[in-house]
């Protein structure tokens, strides 16, 4: 499911991008344009930061090595 959802937003991420590339050509007032502006602007920060936020903490997560195997689990300290 988090695939679904990345690919999503990275989808999102890339209308937006369209979107904002083509605005000045689409015959909008000034004042609604700069409204657009900033409305496609900020949405495009939240979705690239949640992306970013994501990467992060996939990044972070425990890693394994399935290569070897060991007795004993070096995380449990015993006295």
């Amino acid at each position: 499911m988090k695939y679904n959802t990345f690919m999503y937003k990275t989808r999102i991420l890339l209308t937006l991008g369209v979107f904002m590339t083509i605005l000045p050509y689409l015959g909008f007032p000034y004042s609604w344009k700069d409204v657009i502006f900033s409305v496609s602007g900020l949405a495009l920060i939240y979705f690239s930061y949640t992306l970013y936020r994501e990467y992060k903490a996939k990044d972070n997560q425990k890693k394994t090595f399935d290569n070897f195997s060991e007795n004993s689990n070096f995380e449990d300290k015993e006295i």
